[in-house]
């Protein structure tokens, strides 16, 4: 088989989020794909199925467990059908847990159309400020717990207890703040140890949360938000209507082939 690592959310190598892609004739069996995504050891490792000239199937594994939303892998593998395997048209469509998702390439950045996944509030869960050193100023949840923060030192300079956090009854964390840089609207972090993921460098789904969460707090719908993992990487995103609109570039590190034996 084909597999493609590929540096999402990013136009440096080595930057970003790395994804792998594995473009396959029919479906594995879902043991072999999470064999192979923890051999891989990425946050994800996305497989893809062509079932037309512009639609394909798209699952999604961590060295864990396959989820059921992944941004940067989606990403990625729009980057490897339009730069590696020919894809002339001008939107991908993937068919996903999470329904349909579009992919669209517009000069160098490809725009992910997700579902907008607004948080709802919830109070502080009781193991949360041990874990992350602080006590939030706001704590909501859809499918990962949203957690609002004083500052974006406060986000930078985070060491959570990830031990702590895996024994919490949540798939991932996403830590925000405002910006304090010129250019950029907020920041994040997303940390999921719970699913195999201490700390995911870039994280298109967390976007689908914080983009209706900072358009309602700030009164705009369009932003420049950037995620600062040690690997770090910036995103645009829109908020139209129920759906958020996530952009940003990508770039290939490795091509390779996998062998199985039957």
């Amino acid at each position: 088989m084909d597999i493609y690592q590929v540096d999402a959310f990013t136009e440096t190598l080595f930057k970003g989020n790395p994804a792998a892609i594995i473009p396959l004739k029919k479906w594995m069996n879902s043991e072999d794909m999470q064999h192979i995504a923890a051999e891989n050891n990425l946050s994800e490792t996305a497989f893809l199925v062509k079932k037309s000239e512009d639609r394909y199937g798209i699952r999604w594994f961590t060295p864990e467990t396959e989820v059921d939303l992944c941004g940067h892998a989606t990403l990625a593998s729009a980057h490897v059908l339009f730069e590696h395997l020919g894809f002339s048209g001008e939107k991908i469509r993937f068919d996903s847990h999470s329904g349909e998702l579009n992919v669209q390439k517009k000069d160098n950045l490809y725009w992910l159309d997700f579902p907008s996944q607004p948080p709802s509030p919830v109070s502080v869960p009781k193991l949360l400020p041990e874990a992350i050193g602080c006590i939030p100023i706001y704590t909501g949840t859809n499918v990962d717990l949203l957690i609002l923060v004083d500052s974006e030192k406060t986000v930078q300079k985070m060491k959570p207890d990830l031990e702590i956090l895996k024994r919490m009854d949540v798939r991932g964390v996403i830590v925000t703040a405002e910006a304090e840089e010129s250019g950029i609207d907020f920041v994040s972090r997303f940390f999921a140890p719970a699913v195999g993921v201490p700390e995911d460098p870039v994280t298109g789904s967390a976007h689908t949360v914080l983009t209706p969460f900072w358009s309602k707090k700030l009164g705009k719908t369009e932003f420049k938000a950037k995620q600062l993992s040690k690997r770090g990487g910036t995103l645009d995103t829109i908020l139209k209507d129920d759906r958020v609109w996530i952009g940003g570039p990508a770039v290939t590190y490795m091509t390779g082939k996998i062998e199985i034996s039957e």
